[in-house]
């Protein structure tokens, strides 16, 4: 059942990333210069995401897949799903009933937004029902040539935080003793992938004051559970054990010259199953790279010829931090 949701999450976000069987435009698209756009809206971003799904509903894959950065990704449950296999995988998905609540939109910049909502789906896989299933989904966009494109999306299955083993408590410091002062922060660069390995390192040595100011005050973080704004991410990963995570599968995308997205897999000793996928927007701000949105709770699943669930293909953070199986803020990764 859960990798039926995983599927379907992956499928989903191949509706919100996926590719079109067009032409694509070239794959330097994110990064050239495109004609001003009016800068989006709440309202105008949820009718571009609900346009995505009607899409898949109707099955119209060329206007589906138009709807589609020629470097959209998708991050489900069995992989990051690059613009051809979206528009692969989404045609096994037949959603039949669609919808959202929880809408939450955020302008990155004239060019790049990002929208987060509650989905609750049923439908078919491969010809095969699937029962009702929730999940936390987000998508990005960018603004191509005058038209705006999804070009990233994942979900993550909605139920209750995960419990995350926790940091061994050591004695109690001698008053004559004084804590050792942290370690300078790293600097962030353009790299959003290195940004996030300081993030980790920083949850390793406890430093979450250095966590902190490498998040944007406007950060959000969704995790199964809820969306965390900075002040909970920052208090949710506090007694997280990171010591032992471990990082891999890491794979960036740059959606502008100031904004870029790293997923990856994070694992954590204690943890149930093979970890979790893990995607982080950075942004330039006032010269500074900032966290601005982390998504975790993606559960790792393995390929199967059986319906995926779409619970599965829904998964929770780390985007600053990990919290779930492996991100901070659930457990509390951001």
């Amino acid at each position: 059942m859960k990798k039926l949701f995983l599927l379907v999450s992956a499928l989903t976000l191949a509706t919100a990333c996926a590719a079109p069987e067009t032409p694509a435009p070239s794959a330097n698209a994110n990064v050239s210069s495109s004609p001003a756009a009016v800068a989006m809206t709440e309202a105008g971003a949820i009718a571009n995401e609900k346009a995505i799904w009607d899409s898949i509903k109707a099955k119209d894959y060329v206007a589906f897949g138009n709807m589609l950065a020629p470097d959209q990704i998708e991050v489900t449950g069995e992989a990051v799903n690059d613009r051809s296999q979206t528009m692969t995988t989404v045609k096994d998905f037949e959603p039949t009933e669609v919808n959202y609540s929880d809408w939450k939109f955020m302008s990155i910049d004239k060019d790049t937004y990002l929208i987060t909502y509650t989905v609750d789906m049923k439908g078919k896989y491969k010809g095969k029902d699937f029962p009702a299933q929730s999940g936390r989904a987000s998508s990005a966009w960018v603004n191509q040539g005058g038209k705006w494109l999804a070009t990233y999306h994942q979900e993550s299955p909605v139920k209750a935080a995960p419990a995350l083993p926790t940091a061994k408590k050591t004695p109690a410091a001698t008053a004559a003793a004084s804590p050792a002062a942290p370690a300078p922060v790293p600097a962030t660069g353009s790299d959003p992938s290195a940004n996030e390995k300081i993030v980790w390192d920083l949850f390793k040595a406890k430093n979450y004051d250095g966590f902190a100011s490498l998040l944007d005050p406007a950060f959000i973080e969704v995790e199964s559970d809820k969306v965390y704004d900075k002040a909970s991410a920052v208090e949710g990963v506090q007694g997280f054990d990171a010591s032992k995570a471990v990082l891999s599968d890491w794979k960036s995308v740059t959606l502008n010259s100031k904004t870029a997205l790293t997923t990856y897999v994070a694992k954590v000793a204690g943890m149930p199953g093979d970890g979790e996928r893990h995607a982080t927007i950075w942004v330039e701000r006032n010269g500074k790279w900032v966290g601005l949105f982390h998504q975790g709770s993606t559960p790792v699943t393995k390929p199967s010829a059986a319906a995926p669930t779409p619970a599965a293909s829904v998964s929770p953070k780390p985007a600053a931090s990990p919290k779930g199986a492996t991100s901070p803020a659930a457990a509390k990764t951001p």
